[in-house]
């Protein structure tokens, strides 16, 4: 590893008030690597340096970093002489030479928000604490649309005199939107993996999380992670469509949770259990969704890799997980082969969906299928029916003077009957400002009764702007619940198709009902013949670059 040389030519930190080590990692990343480390730097007096860690790029990056710091002394330059493969040996390397009291890392795409620094500083030194975490919010670029991660964590500014007295910790796997006490990471030999380790956050948060820190909490925005999915190169959070991204995202969990399990007390053995779990609501889930669009090797291999490492969770892991994880979980383990994917893909929706059939055993009790007895829902006869896995399917036939609009509600072992469907509030949703657009009310009616109940509502869409809309309901029962969810995008003939329909100051406006990953109703708008030209445009570039494939580089 290279130091580079820093210039002189701006004033000295003052050690006194500059107590954090920001560590900046890249590789290749120059067109994004400025914007990080001026982030960095901007963030004032409380940054004694940043550490800006090149993993021998080839691109440029090793001369943007050198005119960085012959600009602003506080920026010190390492570049690894070989490529170390991963994230994790680079954020030793920063580990090694940070000089100051406190460090915290950032990743070369992503940026840190103003004060961010000086908010974990303090609430660090208020409460004497060895590691301080704030809110980090997704942004979706290039929309610019902010999505909260973990935001029940960081509701509101309090002090965790143990991990285990708030084991949701464990959820929040980030090791960015933190600032680190570097004598607490080397006392405890706290360290990443190095090499070619992804999801190298799990193991490195395990091991802070085993050795029992404080951790002062505080609802401030801290970190900006970049989220660019139509990237030439995705990262490897969202690069999922390989069978070696699971592989590795279950061997990172696999580490986490024994590293927590062999931690001293029965904290470690709560916090394992917590981690068991949100595998089971998170990461199982969110895979289970994508599943019905791989390939059916994927699928055979995915299936059995998950199902063995489902064997090494104890029953009270499942039965400590939500139930959406859970059922999917048990479905697995008692089949041998991938089966009911579409079904599973509901299930493991946000909000759950559990679609049709809707079998019992030989003594009632509710089952996933005939053919699976042993997988109940039994909890469904007893769960509150704000949180029911309710079916709901929409159809959206857009027409000259507005859209319709029919939901049919389904039945899930009688509980709908009994609290009696009486209306549902339509929303529209924008996907990236998450603004509000219009509302409809509409009475449920019996269409097949104890079976199905609908729905219909005229849409004004030509009222709204252009966009991607999502449909979100509020179902209201005669008993006073009122269950919040989507409705499930139908599809067949004459369906989620593209239309042209008249309206709006613009003239025309085009409408596409489509289904989201997960299944739900969403609508798309492009008004004026602009906007409708621009899809046309838009489409044809896509099946040009079916037909002929990608450009060579």
């Amino acid at each position: 590893m290279l130091p580079l040389p820093t210039a002189l030519n701006t004033p000295a930190p003052n050690a006194r008030s500059s107590r954090v080590s920001v560590v900046v990692i890249g590789f290749n990343d120059a067109a994004h690597l400025a914007d990080a480390v001026r982030s960095a730097l901007a963030q004032g007096p409380v940054v004694h340096e940043v550490i800006a860690v090149d993993d021998c790029s080839s691109d440029g990056s090793a001369e943007l970093l050198a005119g960085l710091a012959a600009r602003d002394r506080r920026v010190k330059v390492l570049r690894r002489e070989s490529n170390s493969g991963g994230c994790g040996t680079p954020r030793n390397d920063g580990i090694d030479a940070a000089s100051a009291p406190y460090v915290m890392f950032l990743d070369s795409d992503d940026v840190l928000p103003p004060g961010a620094a000086a908010a974990l500083l303090a609430a660090a030194e208020r409460h004497g604490s060895e590691v301080a975490s704030g809110l980090c919010v997704r942004r979706e670029l290039p929309s610019g649309r902010d999505v909260p991660w973990q935001p029940e964590l960081y509701a509101r500014a309090r002090l965790v005199a143990r991990p285990e007295l708030r084991a949701r910790l464990v959820h929040d796997t980030l090791c960015v939107n933190k600032l680190y006490r570097v004598d607490f990471l080397r006392e405890h030999g706290i360290r990443f993996p190095e090499g070619r380790f992804v999801y190298e956050d799990f193991v490195f948060t395990a091991r802070v999380l085993a050795a029992a820190p404080r951790i002062a909490l505080v609802p401030d925005t801290v970190y900006v992670w970049h989220v660019r999915r139509a990237a030439a190169k995705l990262s490897i959070s969202l690069d999922r469509s390989g069978i070696a991204n699971w592989r590795a995202r279950m061997e990172a969990h696999r580490q986490s949770v024994e590293i927590l399990r062999d931690a001293r007390g029965n904290g470690g053995k709560r916090l394992a259990r917590a981690a068991r779990t949100k595998f089971l609501d998170h990461e199982l889930r969110m895979y289970t969704r994508e599943l019905p669009a791989r390939g059916k090797e994927h699928q055979r291999e995915w299936w059995a890799l998950t199902r063995a490492y489902l064997t090494t969770f104890d029953a009270a892991d499942l039965d400590a997980a939500p139930a959406p994880g859970r059922v999917i979980a048990r479905v697995v383990l008692a089949s041998e082969r991938p089966r009911d994917l579409a079904r599973l893909k509901q299930v493991a929706a946000r909000p759950a969906r559990l679609a049709p059939p809707y079998p019992r055993a030989a003594d009632a009790t509710p089952v996933w299928a005939d053919d699976l007895p042993q997988v109940t829902l039994e909890h469904l006869l007893v769960r509150p029916m704000r949180l029911l896995p309710l079916a709901v399917d929409g159809e959206l036939r857009p027409r000259a003077g507005g859209a319709r609009l029919t939901l049919r509600l389904r039945e899930l072992y009688g509980r709908v009957a009994e609290a009696g469907p009486a209306t549902v509030d339509v929303d529209l949703v924008h996907r990236h400002s998450g603004h509000p657009g219009l509302r409809r009310t509409a009475s449920f009616g019996a269409e097949r009764p104890g079976e199905t109940w609908t729905a219909t509502v005229l849409l004004d869409l030509a009222s709204l702007a252009g966009g991607v809309w999502d449909v979100r309901l509020r179902v209201r029962f005669a008993d006073g619940t009122v269950r919040e969810t989507t409705a499930h995008a139908v599809t067949g003939p004459g369906l989620l198709r593209r239309t042209v329909v008249p309206g709006g100051r613009r003239g025309i406006l085009l409408v596409q009902p489509y289904a989201t990953q997960a299944g739900h109703l969403s609508v798309r708008l492009a008004p004026g013949p602009r906007g409708v030209a621009g899809v046309a445009k838009r489409r044809l570039a896509r099946l040009v670059r079916a037909v002929t494939g990608p450009r060579a580089r």
